[in-house]
């Protein structure tokens, strides 16, 4: 597999679930995968769950006529969307995405959550066994004890777990303080940071004059507490006018400088641009530890219903 670029670009918000607010069309969406293809960042992440199939069948038209080489897909297994009375419901389920995006092999592919995870981690096991074009085995959502029982269970067929992928960010650093990270990198495992900006809630463009959407499911979360945010806004413009890039470019940037793979979600062709120049950007340790210090000063929780904290 070719190697994987600094970024990996987010396709939730392509399956129109509620879950943004907004209405995602394909032909809208095209030019964000276009710029994003000419700027070197071709891994993307998608999930069946993200809208029934839609962000995948979304994706897959985009990618239809390219080499596979130029691209990578990351794609997962949610086990609540499995027929569980089959006895074949994880390669069911593996069959039908490929078919779905006419595909002969995912790049990456993941256990979503921990939902009778040991089970699932052993079909999927079973399932690439012996086979040619394995992806990089990954575990999403996974505390420390959970993702070292992946890895023991895939190691028994042979497998080795090669990513995880969980909620991280500068106000969620809860993989972090309970090891994950260091696991993964004494582990040669890749640590994808998704919602590293809090679906927008860091990018600089919210505030207490400008919330969210009503009626996302992310207004509720973040818009009672944007005035807390506004603190570490400040310290993001900061570092963003030193460095003259965009408040957004900044969270990104810093989850890259703690050795993460951040899943960056896309829906124009600005966030596209403004991924590119934060996987060019290097922040330093002090720096880092800045950022940190002003956002744990806010005591924010913000596990969101699908997650738990890391312990």
């Amino acid at each position: 597999m070719a190697d994987l670029p600094k970024i990996a670009l987010g396709a939730w918000a392509w399956g129109n679930d509620g879950t943004f607010g907004g209405s995602f069309k394909a032909e809208d969406l095209k030019p964000v995968f276009d710029i994003a293809m000419k700027n070197g960042l071709n891994l993307w992440d998608t999930a069946y769950v993200y809208g029934m199939g839609t962000s995948e069948k979304v994706l897959a038209g985009f990618l239809k006529n390219l080499p596979r080489d130029d691209y990578l897909v990351s794609d997962k297994f949610t086990p609540q969307c499995a027929n569980e009375a089959s006895a074949t419901a994880m390669a069911d389920m593996i069959d039908m995405q490929l078919k779905l995006m006419e595909l002969d092999h995912f790049d990456i592919y993941w256990i979503h959550n921990v939902w009778e995870a040991p089970k699932w981690t052993e079909e999927l096991a079973k399932y690439f066994e012996g086979k040619d074009n394995v992806p990089l085995i990954g575990v999403s959502n996974h505390n420390l004890a959970e993702i070292r029982e992946a890895n023991e269970i895939l190691k028994s067929h042979g497998l080795k777990l090669s990513a995880v992928q969980n909620h991280y960010s500068l106000i969620n650093r809860s993989s972090e303080d309970s090891g994950i990270l260091d696991y993964c990198k004494e582990n040669d495992i890749h640590f994808f940071a998704y919602m590293v900006l809090e679906q927008g809630a860091l990018s600089g463009k919210y505030d207490s004059k400008h919330p969210m959407p009503e009626g996302s499911e992310r207004a509720e979360i973040y818009n009672p507490v944007l005035d807390k945010l506004e603190i570490l806004n400040v310290e993001l413009k900061k570092l963003a006018d030193k460095y003259n890039v965009g408040p957004a470019q900044i969270p990104v940037a810093w989850a890259i400088a703690k050795g993460t793979l951040p899943i960056i979600g896309v829906t124009k062709e600005n966030q596209v641009l403004d991924a590119a120049k934060a996987a060019n950007l290097t922040l330093s340790a002090e720096e880092a530890a800045g950022l940190e210090k002003a956002a744990d000063s806010l005591e924010l929780k913000v596990i969101r219903y699908w997650e738990k904290e890391m312990k």
